[in-house]
């Protein structure tokens, strides 16, 4: 399928984005990052909500150190916050920004949010239904841009059907082109499909999945992401150890520069229409590997 060059509503997202954790740097660490990103080409630069720094005051912070790449929450967690706070965070955001924010939401995982947040555990779309319907009907009294575009972190076809619904389409995080192509079958032609691509610049296979391995088996502990990938056909070997290779693969592209090329190519052509590559440093080092972004940049070639 052909992919849209552009992403929610009138907002040019791009088509290759940088998805990152920034908890390895200090603050100018993070603003020389956020300037080379730029610099570099990249159209886009997602920063998770984990258990760091609050993403609404980083990509505050990253605006001012940009003028023109598109800033997003991949993903905002909605048990952080009631719907008016994150809708005048996000509208804040985009206004410091000059209109350049996403506001990419999700549900997060049972584990984290009932034994580190203290919360119930609602139902996953059945809450972000709610939420989103209370966020529109959000009070925001300042002057400034409109509420900027959301998406949702959606991976089965309950939440995607959701995000095809109600928000401007979703941002997939753990997943293969395999599962980009269903995403794009269930959101339909209209809607933006922005999925995360971990890589890794390493020919090694053995070394290459090691690094692999060590990135993703937390998230293979958590039923979300376990869920969706069985719903993709993977099986109870695949998550022993560690990952099997077939699922490490299948994650994480590893090898030169051609083959991390070709990984995001194929979500291209399963239908994405924005790709956001997370370059995972190949000694471990819990910051990106700016060779990988220096190689794999637009107009690198």
């Amino acid at each position: 399928m052909a992919s849209k060059a552009r992403g929610p509503g009138s907002l040019d997202c791009g088509r290759l984005g940088v998805w990152t954790f920034l908890e390895g740097l200090d603050a100018a660490g993070a603003a020389s990052l956020v300037r080379r990103v730029e610099e570099l080409g990249y159209a886009a630069l997602w920063l998770p909500e984990a258990l760091g720094r609050d993403p609404f005051a980083t990509l505050a912070f990253a605006a001012a150190h940009s003028e023109r790449l598109v800033l997003a929450t991949g993903i905002a967690n909605l048990y952080a916050r009631d719907p008016m706070t994150t809708h005048a965070a996000a509208r804040t955001v985009n206004d410091l920004s000059g209109g350049r924010f996403v506001l990419g939401l999700g549900v997060s995982h049972a584990p984290v949010v009932t034994g580190l947040r203290g919360h119930d555990y609602g139902k996953p779309v059945t809450t972000m239904r709610a939420y989103l319907d209370a966020l529109e009907k959000s009070v925001y009294q300042a002057v400034g841009p409109d509420a900027p575009p959301v998406v949702l972190a959606a991976l089965r076809p309950r939440m995607l059907t959701l995000a095809a619904e109600c928000a401007a389409g979703a941002h997939p995080y753990l997943v293969p082109p395999e599962h980009t192509a269903r995403a794009r079958e269930l959101l339909g032609p209209d809607r933006w499909l922005a999925p995360e691509q971990k890589v890794l610049l390493e020919t090694d296979p053995a070394r290459a999945r090691a690094i692999a391995r060590g990135n993703v088996k937390m998230y293979l502990q958590l039923p979300n992401y376990r869920n969706n990938l069985e719903w993709l056909g993977f099986e109870d070997a695949d998550f022993q150890h560690g990952g099997s290779d077939r699922l490490v693969d299948a994650l994480v592209a590893w090898g030169d520069e051609d083959a991390l090329r070709a990984r995001v190519q194929a979500h291209y052509d399963a239908g994405a229409d924005h790709v956001c590559i997370q370059p995972l440093h190949p000694e471990g080092k819990p910051v990106p590997h700016m060779p990988t972004l220096e190689r794999l940049a637009p107009g690198a070639r």
